[in-house]
């Protein structure tokens, strides 16, 4: 589902800056549209903010619901289970030269009621906790569904899978003749990407970024979108004329926008609703570039 905020700034950029931080996701996490410009009246008098609407996808809520309702039944059952567990601690002090076996001490006078308490306290200690547990199962997820995915495309592909140190997981698809995979300008494998975003993510409480690579293609691509930048803006600047550049997806939206971020006399906004949205290279007239 998409949502949208808006959100102001002395210009455009501390505008989009505000929403994200408001929002907590990056600048390829969301699409903008620039509602109005700022503008710095006369001698700071009548000077008006930037205002822009940021755009996101909401994550998928249903299933996580169902699985809060269920940890949250068995946590209202662990307090009437652990009570009377403790109780006999004074029976296990004696008897501490066995500690692997503490487990077993503690039932035999509990009887039925200390299985319950260890069935709790599992779940209970190892949800809060995004350790090397948390990590190999969220791997192990991306893995599972990546092969079953290539299963049913019938294409052979193995998926080498990495942590980025900015967070997330950079997944590369290796293979012979996988170009397939890439479709028109990346559609396929953005459509893979984002199938397997939401698959990892639909049944986690904190969202990871999975970015998936074939034959080195995002690299490429960025490269060839920041040379496309360059030239555009400096036909823009040349001939003083906004550009529109083609429809393209966020993340190459983003790839323009941090490219043009520090050319002179030159800003970008993006323009349009998903999936003909575009990125719009315009000419800032010397104004102080920030």
């Amino acid at each position: 589902m998409i949502k949208w905020i808006e959100a102001t700034g002395k210009n455009e950029e501390a505008a989009i800056a505000s929403a994200l931080s408001q929002l907590g996701l990056e600048r390829d996490d969301v699409s903008v549209e620039i509602l109005e410009r700022a503008k710095s009246g006369f001698l700071g008098l009548g000077s008006t903010p930037a205002r822009v609407k940021v755009s996101y996808e909401a994550p998928d809520e249903i299933r996580p619901k169902k699985e809060v309702t269920v940890k949250e039944a068995v946590v209202k059952e662990a307090p009437v289970k652990e009570a009377p567990v403790r109780e006999p601690v004074k029976e296990t002090a004696p008897i501490k030269e066995t500690a692997k076996e503490a487990a077993p001490k503690v039932q035999a006078p509990v009887h039925q009621t200390a299985a319950p308490a260890q069935q709790v306290a599992s779940p209970v200690s190892e949800e809060p906790h995004e350790g090397s547990a948390a990590s190999g199962d969220a791997v192990e997820k991306i893995h599972s569904f990546l092969t079953g995915l290539m299963t049913q495309l019938d294409v052979q592909a193995t998926p080498r899978i990495e942590a980025r140190a900015e967070g997330g997981y950079q997944v590369y698809l290796e293979g012979d003749q996988l170009g397939a995979l890439i479709g028109h300008r990346g559609e396929t494998l953005d459509a893979i990407q984002q199938l397997t975003n939401y698959s990892v993510n639909r049944s986690r409480t904190k969202r990871i970024r999975i970015h998936i690579d074939v034959e080195n293609y995002r690299a490429k691509r960025e490269e060839s979108l920041r040379r496309l930048a360059e030239k555009v803006a400096g036909k823009v600047v040349k001939y003083r004329k906004n550009i529109t550049l083609e429809p393209m997806n966020a993340y190459e939206r983003h790839v323009i926008h941090e490219a043009l971020q520090e050319f002179p006399d030159v800003v970008t906004y993006s323009t349009g609703t998903e999936p003909n949205r575009r990125t719009v290279v315009a000419y800032t007239k010397g104004k102080h570039k920030y």
